[in-house]
């Protein structure tokens, strides 16, 4: 099992494939191509051979989708996105080729120009017990340090989460500016336990997902990574 994506599959720095994310009339369109136009063969990653990240530039909107492929290519999802910036990371693993997970921007319908991810001032979370639709988790955490590994612990409280995506859970981070992608799934098959590294220091916003009794919860924190 992978368990950490972060910032992307390659490992030389060069990009081979370059997605391309369009939205219209409800469907967001994920046009996929690799350095000579072509369509990559894209590899299998916990159940899907696409996760598609579309996060609001204020980070208070998120939504982890799964395009389903329409053409050699070309991936859409159904969704009803709100007038503003966002961010979109496809997640994706193509077959022999380095691909890097960058931000794609996104704007759409009448939006302030003023307000984008750079403008975000985050303050870390001093309450790491959230509760979503009467089920809570606690996140458990030292503190944090840029370069170091930090293991992630989240308490079900009162229940054991389903699975999902071939996991107990899925964790999504990204920084102030929505610049970075960190996508980290447990260390086993059978613990919430979650661990990852973050390069510098700064403020970040992760969500935690967990399944109960078929509907998949989004739970959001705020941490500082010190240097």
């Amino acid at each position: 099992m992978e368990h950490n994506h972060s910032e992307g599959h390659g490992t030389n720095g060069v990009n081979e494939v370059t997605p391309e994310v369009s939205y219209t009339a409800g469907k967001l369109v994920i046009e996929i191509k690799d350095k000579h136009g072509n369509a990559p063969e894209l590899e299998v990653s916990h159940e899907k051979v696409m996760h598609l990240i579309v996060i609001s530039s204020d980070l208070k909107d998120y939504h982890h989708l799964h395009p389903e492929k329409q053409s050699n290519g070309k991936y859409v999802a159904k969704i009803n996105l709100p007038d503003a910036n966002y961010k979109v990371f496809v997640d994706i693993a193509p077959k022999d080729l380095n691909y890097t997970v960058d931000p794609i921007e996104l704007s759409i319908g009448n939006i302030n120009e003023d307000h984008d991810h750079g403008t975000n001032k985050l303050t870390a979370d001093k309450n790491l017990t959230k509760t979503i639709s009467g089920q809570t988790v606690e996140l458990f955490t030292g503190e944090i340090e840029a370069n170091e590994e930090v293991n992630f612990r989240f308490d079900i409280k009162h229940a054991t989460p389903e699975p999902y995506l071939g996991a107990l859970g899925h964790v999504v981070i990204t920084d102030e500016a929505g610049e970075k992608f960190i996508h980290v799934h447990p260390l086993s098959e059978n613990e919430t336990n979650f661990a990852t590294q973050f390069d510098e220091p700064g403020m970040y916003k992760l969500w935690a997902e967990f399944k109960f009794e078929g509907h998949v919860h989004v739970y959001p924190f705020v941490i500082e990574v010190k240097q």
